[in-house]
């Protein structure tokens, strides 16, 4: 197989792994095989695919898109490093508030898949970063939303202490005062 899936703290975020086969002229990986990604929890439902390019010390986050346009992501580094961030944000749910995060960059290969119900940011670690993120429903700007990247009740260990953000990043609501439709399942 060549991917290994990892469960992390919040355990519907998943890091995954890919091998890569390396030699004196590059690199070969792959990043998406169907089979081994159902197999390993990842469901097959993706529909769009984004690329974002960003400069260092560029926050972008935290976001989410509210149901029926939901978004799951599954997020890769082509060029640079970013610390990526899950927070898990459904109404119940234990980890309710709590934050995951990992770094992903075009040297470790690894891809982090965020489900529907957390909301998603990343910090640029690198001069410039080219980050892809396949998506499990296409954006729709009237779903559009999004939590405060410094709210203190997720309390996120960003690598940086003043990023640069988007005047709408900047402007977010807190978690408690999100418009946020999602409920942990058996609530």
């Amino acid at each position: 197989m060549p991917f290994t899936f990892k469960r992390l703290a919040l355990a519907e975020v998943i890091l995954v792994t890919p091998r890569a086969h390396s030699d004196a002229r590059g690199f070969f990986r792959e990043l998406y095989k169907r089979s081994e990604f159902s197999e390993g929890g990842i469901p097959d439902v993706f529909v769009q695919t984004n690329h974002s390019r960003s400069t260092l010390g560029v926050l972008r986050g935290l976001h989410y898109q509210n149901p029926p346009q939901a978004q799951g992501k599954l997020i890769s580094v082509v060029r640079g490093a970013v610390f990526d961030v899950a927070v898990d944000i459904r109404k119940g749910s234990p980890t309710y508030g709590k934050w995951v995060g990992e770094v992903l960059s075009d040297e470790n290969h690894r891809l982090l898949y965020v489900p529907e119900g957390f909301a998603h940011g990343f910090c640029v670690l690198s001069e410039v970063v080219d980050l892809c993120y396949q998506v499990t429903a296409e954006f729709a700007p009237d779903l559009d939303r999004g939590i405060l990247w410094n709210d203190p009740q997720i309390g996120v260990a960003w690598p940086v202490a003043d990023p640069q953000l988007s005047a709408k990043d900047a402007a977010q609501p807190l978690l408690a005062e999100a418009d946020n439709a999602f409920v942990y399942p058996g609530r």
